[in-house]
């Protein structure tokens, strides 16, 4: 598959309750160099309000799964945030790659934040 709008990187993650604090603790300093990311199109995260600890995000970024895999999940930052975070996971991280469509199917308000 070429992929040729990007792909979105769909996430979930299920932290024991008592450890969501810390969590996004250690997340944060990831997503913002994530976010710093040239290729990185969107990033937005969510919080289940009737499964605690479920926590849900989306990336869009300007490449294959390939590329993504070879180049960006393999950088130096990512390390220590898996070495603290996943011992904290419930369950095993989900993870899909989708691809972008066109243009044509996205829309984001100005006023959406």
């Amino acid at each position: 598959m070429s992929f040729t709008h990007g792909l979105s990187l769909y996430v979930t993650v299920y932290i024991a309750p008592e450890n969501v604090d810390c969590f996004f603790a250690a997340f944060k300093p990831v997503f913002e160099k994530v976010v710093a990311e040239p290729e990185c199109l969107f990033f937005e995260v969510y919080q289940s309000r009737y499964e605690e600890g479920k926590i849900c995000w989306v990336e869009d970024w300007s490449m294959s799964p390939e590329l993504f895999l070879k180049r960006q999940i393999t950088k130096d930052y990512y390390k220590e945030y898996l070495a603290i975070t996943e011992p904290m996971f419930t369950k095993p991280r989900e993870f899909e790659f989708l691809e972008r469509l066109s243009p044509e199917y996205s829309m984001t308000k100005p006023s959406s934040m």
